[in-house]
């Protein structure tokens, strides 16, 4: 019912649709339960093109600017009703759209292209064990030796963290505060980084989530990406696209729970009846459908927003806000609707409501959401 996607949007989504029906869902459980991938699903998903979009075509991206291709991808690899899966083959896109606008234009060429091949994993490195959500107080310290920074310190809860290639670090070059922090891009072997064992999580069980650990670890001066103290603005842009696939991620997670639920309501008897036939059921699919419905169209209006050139900081802090809403509880009722069902790790739904949570915490919490509009609003 949508009109915002057109002609190359569905022949993209199809493209994504195939490449999750054979080569994700007949093996996704089984990732699930092993807690990890397989790395060459990266180069699978670079072939067919998936990788690459939203990226610049010099660096071998496609769609640039496009917002809603990477929706309608987007979209498509959450049919795989893994989040894990889709957060770690998708890590490149927090990792490396500050590599491909702001680092130096040897640094990006050598970097992107791999990663958007499938043939190198990118990754984001901001979170630390001392704070999440409060960027500006981050600790991990690079100091300037000649044609080298030496960097001092430890990342937490990095998605993809075990297996990358190339982190995006935000660091401290500077004195306290949002205005002293950097960005460097740091290869898995140089001296003085080392990672530490891959974390266990409530969800997300396919995703490689670790610690990262730099003792007087070493990164050549032209791996700076941007300018010296200002990456805390490269990473707050960054932000803004990040939180609006969290959206589209929450949305998504609550409309495969939905669907789950309404074929169970359809097949499932109860007092000699499909549970659907009772009203109590019917009217809780049609509120959850509602929920959904109104999420996904909100994201899309942000989506065009973004798509039209403009910044809407608030905007996109509201949909995620309420698309993660939604999801806990349109999968919270899918649990309840298949009864005993719902609580077993062969559902579907249960999936669901565990990957679920993270996304109220992932990309900013929703407490940090609402003082970012409380700050737009000027309250």
């Amino acid at each position: 019912m949508s009109d915002y996607f057109n002609g190359t949007h569905e022949q993209v989504r199809q493209s994504a649709r195939k490449f999750i029906a054979t080569h994700v869902l007949p093996y996704i459980d089984d990732w699930e339960e092993a807690g990890e991938f397989p790395r060459e699903l990266y180069k699978k998903a670079g072939d067919a093109g998936l990788l690459g979009v939203g990226f610049p075509e010099s660096l071998g991206g496609v769609g640039e600017g496009d917002v809603f291709m990477k929706v309608a991808v987007s979209e498509e690899l959450m049919r795989s009703t893994s989040g894990g899966l889709v957060a770690g083959l998708g890590s490149l896109d927090i990792g490396l759209p500050p590599v491909a606008k702001w680092a130096r234009p040897e640094i990006k060429e050598a970097i992107v292209p791999p990663v958007l091949r499938g043939e190198k994993i990118a990754a984001l490195a901001v979170t630390e064990p001392g704070g999440g959500s409060d960027v500006a107080s981050l600790k991990t310290r690079a100091v300037r030796d000649g044609d080298h920074y030496i960097v001092n310190g430890s990342k937490t809860f990095i998605t993809s963290g075990i297996r990358a290639d190339h982190y995006t670090v935000a660091v401290r070059t500077g004195g306290e505060g949002h205005g002293g922090i950097s960005l460097l891009l740091i290869d898995r072997d140089m001296p003085g980084f080392s990672t530490g064992k891959k974390l266990r999580k409530m969800g997300w069980w396919a995703s490689d989530t670790a610690e990262l650990f730099f003792e007087d670890c070493r990164v050549p001066a032209n791996r700076l990406i941007g300018a010296e103290n200002a990456g805390f603005i490269a990473i707050m842009s960054n932000f803004l696209f990040e939180r609006l696939s969290l959206s589209i991620m929450a949305y998504m997670t609550a409309e495969i729970a939905l669907e789950a639920a309404m074929a169970w309501a359809g097949q499932r008897q109860a007092f000699g009846r499909p549970v659907k036939g009772f009203q109590v059921t019917r009217h809780k699919l049609v509120d959850m459908a509602t929920q959904v419905d109104v999420a996904r169209e909100y994201t899309y209006r942000c989506a065009a927003l973004m798509q039209a050139g403009k910044n809407p900081i608030k905007q996109v802090a509201m949909a995620k806000n309420f698309a993660v809403d939604v999801c806990e509880k349109v999968t919270r009722e899918a649990v309840q609707i298949h009864g005993g069902m719902g609580y077993m790790r062969e559902s579907v739904v249960e999936r669901l409501y565990r990957d679920g949570k993270i996304l109220s915490i992932g990309g900013g919490t929703d407490e940090i959401m609402k003082e970012l509009i409380a700050k737009q609003m000027r309250l």
